[in-house]
């Protein structure tokens, strides 16, 4: 059943710099099984309750080293460059993250895919997924950690305030919500949030999925739902700043609207 929730107390530092309360902190030591990626940088070190970020990135050499050094102070960081043409992966490198890099831009499915493998392969007991643009804001992972602590969540998603998007991302989310709540059957509070956290359960589960791009993220719900998983929510902070989208528009509406009938008839023989 899904459950949302707020952010919890955790023993990392808050936004304030404080820290919160917490019974017990995570351990991130275990099994260590790293190993050298093809895309340079450190090897990422796998713990059997570890998390790692996984942070999927096209073009984004303006944005990917300050995204990167505010995650590491939390978590080990896995940057998968999906085909980009500019210095992506350099500066992800030089700002501590290991990288991961595939050619050519195959779409963030398929970047977050190769990710999950990775995770996987490497003993990690969750991940938590950021885009590389910075609109995500590193301070809130303190709630993800809490709630995947105190709940055993197996997908928790970071819900927007969505009064602080532009109009035109707010009336196209709307919808969006509307339409994957009616075929899911049950209120989704934000269906196209990238800031998640997947359990090890999750990620396995939703490896079989063919979406490339965006909608992946959103085929994801449909999984956890299926699977009777935990899902649950954290507010978070969004940060727009005028990026440039690589959403193309009237591409991803047919792919959302073909996933969203197909996950109403699956929904309908259950």
């Amino acid at each position: 059943m899904a459950r949302c929730t707020g952010p919890a107390a955790s023993g990392l530092p808050g936004p304030d710099g404080r820290g919160h309360r917490s019974s017990a902190g995570y351990r991130l030591a275990g099994r260590r099984t790293g190993i050298p990626l093809a895309g340079g940088g450190p090897a990422v070190t796998g713990q059997a309750d570890g998390i790692l970020a996984v942070i999927p990135a096209y073009n984004e050499a303006e944005h990917i080293a300050g995204v990167v050094a505010g995650v590491r102070p939390y978590l080990p960081v896995l940057v998968v460059d999906d085909g980009s043409a500019d210095d992506t992966a350099a500066r992800a490198r030089q700002a501590g993250a290991s990288v991961l890099a595939q050619k050519p831009n195959q779409g963030k499915g398929a970047a977050l895919r190769a990710g999950f493998r990775h995770a996987l392969a490497e003993g990690f007991a969750a991940v938590i997924t950021l885009d590389a643009d910075g609109q995500h804001d590193p301070a809130d992972l303190p709630g993800f950690l809490e709630t995947f602590q105190t709940h055993h969540s197996d997908l928790i998603i970071g819900q927007r305030d969505f009064s602080q998007m532009p109009a035109i991302r707010q009336m196209s989310n709307r919808l969006g919500r509307w339409l994957f709540s009616w075929a899911v059957g049950q209120p989704i509070p934000d269906n196209q949030s990238g800031y998640r956290l997947l359990s090890r359960r999750m990620m396995e589960a939703i490896l079989t999925s063919q979406e490339q791009g965006f909608e992946f993220e959103v085929e994801m719900i449909a999984v956890c739902l299926r699977q009777g998983y935990r899902l649950d929510w954290v507010p978070i902070r969004t940060i727009y700043a005028g990026e440039t989208s690589h959403i193309h528009p009237l591409k991803h509406v047919w792919y959302f609207g073909r996933m969203v009938w197909r996950v109403r008839q699956e929904v309908k023989r259950q």
